[in-house]
């Protein structure tokens, strides 16, 4: 039993190891997934025996198109030439990552003196995030109940193939679209969006819009719910749906379901409106779960990106995050790139970002290491080893911890962690069968 953790998407699964290699991703049954998989975790296994991944631990030397990248022969050598790098550059030191759900790395970050974190996530849901602590009080995302919702109406939000957490999502769908004698009642799903999603192609009533047009047609639902008027959408079609969705809507009650794929902070405070006026919170929208797989927030980044251009960051170290391929101005970022003066990245693979980068130190797959993950609060799934590591690589929280003056390394400080809060060393043991 392990975990794959990689942009956000947190999946427990099962690998299967023949002859001492992991050759097979299944879902966890034990899991809060059900024991649903995604495409991207069941083709992980084949990350690992990946030719391109970065074997050892390399400095860049030379400078343009000379530049190349050496290795470099021991990870003392690397330590010791990273860290006179770090002293000598001054200025802020900086961690870019993509959203961190692990409890023992967060505790790892947060002991690193004068460390400044910055979660950055590819997609974002910095909209959602931000809405909701408008609305609420709380920067978090509430985990939602497909299994529980009579009435589902999406906004965009393409929750069986990319929003949020699909394995998990599809389980509770499909629990309500299945029918026999006992319980011959189906859910209902309307779906409003600018292009056919996977989601969409499974919903009992579609209708589309231009994808401008998404905060209108929140709006619109938002009123038509509340039955007040509002400005006429011109779309007759596309009106029409809208009344049937609310009426649908109120009838359900708590038991409907309102989810939003934009990430328009606006917009996704309509849409909080429109759940709470049906009553959904409590019953299909649970807050004492909220979920922990996307953190980042955009002004942070953007706050990030500023402070490099105007030279203030001495130190950007990178994992699980790759800007230059990611962000949409990514040529802004490779310029202010420039004006770090050390980069170190973690990256299993010579991606864009890393070719930016002085010093890489690879980071183990996930089939290869020990790791933590809470993706809903009180739910903590571990990842163990399957296979000895391939290549001279090391976890990234070891390097974090050296470089801070603590020469433990994470596999020990992981286990100390854990045998700590679950009180000795059985009590580990056993949670690591689950």
């Amino acid at each position: 039993a392990t975990t794959y953790v990689q942009d956000g998407d947190v999946v427990p699964v099962v690998a299967k190891v023949r002859d001492g290699r992991p050759i097979k991703i299944e879902g966890n049954d034990m899991a809060y997934t059900g024991g649903a998989t995604t495409a991207r975790s069941q083709a992980s296994v084949l990350d690992l025996y990946d030719m391109y991944r970065t074997k050892f631990p390399l400095h860049k030397v030379g400078n343009g198109k000379e530049a190349k990248f050496e290795e470099v022969p021991t990870f003392e050598a690397a330590d010791d030439m990273i860290g006179k790098a770090i002293t000598a550059a001054g200025g802020t030191v900086a961690l870019l990552t993509g959203t961190v759900v692990s409890p023992s790395t967060k505790e790892i970050i947060s002991k690193y003196p004068n460390l400044r974190h910055v979660q950055y996530d590819a997609v974002s849901y910095s909209g959602m995030l931000l809405a909701n602590e408008a609305s609420f009080g709380k920067r978090g995302i509430p985990s939602y109940d497909f299994g529980a919702a009579k009435v589902i109406v999406s906004l965009g939000a393409d929750f069986l193939g990319t929003w949020l957490s699909p394995a998990e999502f599809a389980k509770g769908y499909s629990k309500g679209r299945k029918i026999d004698e006992k319980n011959p009642v189906m859910s209902k799903h309307f779906h409003f969006e600018g292009h056919l999603s996977l989601t969409g192609s499974n919903a009992d009533e579609r209708y589309t819009h231009r994808p401008s047009e998404t905060a209108m047609v929140a709006l619109d639902l938002l009123n038509a719910v509340n039955g007040t008027e509002g400005a006429p959408i011109t779309d007759k079609k596309l009106e029409e749906g809208i009344k049937k969705a609310a009426a649908a809507l109120k009838a359900a009650g708590s038991e409907g379901l309102v989810v939003c794929g934009s990430n328009d902070k606006n917009v996704q405070i309509v849409v909080n409106a429109i759940n709470n006026a049906i009553g959904a919170y409590g019953k299909t929208i649970d807050w004492s779960k909220p979920v922990n797989y996307r953190q980042g927030i955009d002004s942070d980044f953007n706050q990030l990106l500023a402070d490099m251009e105007a030279g203030t960051i001495g130190t950007l170290m990178i994992h699980g995050a790759n800007p230059a391929y990611t962000y949409y101005d990514a040529g802004r970022f490779t310029k202010a790139m420039d004006k770090v003066k050390v980069k170190v990245s973690f990256s299993e693979k010579l991606d864009e970002t890393t070719l930016l980068c002085e010093y890489v130190i690879p980071h183990h797959h996930y089939l290869e290491s020990w790791g933590d993950a809470e993706p809903k609060a009180g739910i903590v799934s571990f990842q163990q080893p399957t296979i000895f590591p391939l290549f001279k690589t090391r976890y990234f929280q070891t390097s974090l911890l050296k470089w801070s003056g603590n020469n433990t390394d994470y596999e020990t400080y992981f286990k100390t962690y854990w045998t700590g809060k679950l009180g000795s060393d059985a009590a580990f043991n056993q949670a690591l069968k689950q």
